[in-house]
């Protein structure tokens, strides 16, 4: 089974020797890298808690899903890093305005740290 890259400069780019998401041809799966809160347009980390990094990561995970052809609602599961916890309630929040009805199924793994510092990454798997 071949594959695609996906690459959207409407997300940021990859900080290291990856791609932001691969589908797979001749099925309709797309695995997505994690995202942190970068800014697609600067690569500058965005700042003010893990409340602003969620809703950044959501937005770039939707920038790629875009790129590929889908969409949050097509999202069959996620993976959710924290670097703490403690934070889990406020990300629950913000990650439930991205997926109101039907969420996908998900784990929360708590970290002792994520890239460049971040709170919150996330990684997804979707269908086309």
């Amino acid at each position: 089974m071949s594959k695609t890259i996906i690459q959207t400069d409407a997300a940021p780019r990859a900080v290291g020797p990856y791609s932001q998401a691969v589908k797979l041809e001749g099925g309709s799966l797309i695995f997505l890298s994690g995202q942190i809160a970068l800014d697609p347009k600067t690569g500058d980390r965005i700042h003010g808690g893990v409340v602003q990094e969620t809703r950044q990561v959501m937005e770039n995970l939707k920038a790629v899903l875009k790129e590929a052809g889908s969409g949050l609602d097509k999202v069959v599961k996620t993976t959710v890093f924290l670097s703490s916890m403690d934070d889990f309630g406020v990300m629950n929040e913000v990650y439930g305005e991205y997926f109101k009805e039907d969420p996908p199924a998900r784990s929360t793994i708590e970290v002792s740290r994520l890239p460049k510092g971040m709170k919150i990454e996330i990684e997804a798997v979707a269908h086309v």
